[in-house]
């Protein structure tokens, strides 16, 4: 089988974490995303340094039930999915993914 990395190249940010909170991956868009805060030199760091109140509540909250958070943002007038679920490895919950993708301001819809 061919391993293919292909999340390094993701046209979105993606930021795995553990179920402390400390970075465990972030692909180039999300290191590029984060770079004031110190990009790449992020990985090995705890979440929970990085968010004020009330999302260092909000992240502690899904850290500890697993739950998912998705919602969007605006800043600089670009808008963002920002998509926050627990990831798994062999059956067990090991952490949270983040996935921030850029959206048009309007997108269509359908009804399947």
């Amino acid at each position: 089988m061919i391993e293919i990395d292909w999340i390094h190249e993701f046209p979105g940010a993606v930021t795995l974490c553990d179920l402390h909170g400390i970075v465990l991956e972030m692909n180039q868009r999300a290191a590029e995303t984060f770079q004031k805060y110190g990009g790449k030199d992020l990985i090995g760091k705890n979440l929970l340094d990085c968010h004020p109140e009330p999302a260092r509540s909000k992240l502690v909250q899904l850290l500890v039930t697993g739950e998912r958070n998705i919602y969007t943002i605006e800043k600089n007038g670009i808008r963002k999915l920002i998509y926050q679920v627990p990831w798994y490895l062999e059956g067990q919950r090991r952490g949270m993914v983040e996935l921030a993708l850029e959206i048009p301001a309007a997108m269509p819809h359908f009804l399947r």
